[in-house]
């Protein structure tokens, strides 16, 4: 599978840190660690985009003992062999 390359200049302070943060959190490679930090980046930026869709969503259910009991009993309800 042929990846696509792309080139990070970071000054000596930056590099350093990456190295360190490679040796230090078990990365295999500087490459590896930057994957790993766009992931994240990517998944913040979803959670982020999620909560913002559940707050315009408008209100939900109020959440106390009676919402837990009728949601465990559709769960019972659907959770039975047939």
């Amino acid at each position: 599978m042929d990846v696509p390359t792309m080139n990070i200049s970071l000054p000596e302070s930056l590099k350093a840190f990456v190295e360190e943060q490679v040796a230090s959190r078990g990365y295999a490679s500087a490459s590896e660690y930057f994957r790993d930090l766009v992931r994240r980046e990517r998944d913040v930026q979803h959670l982020r985009g999620l909560i913002d869709e559940g707050a315009l969503s408008g209100t939900g259910p109020v959440v106390g003992p009676d919402y837990w009991q009728e949601l465990d009993r559709l769960i019972a309800s659907h959770s039975r062999p047939e």
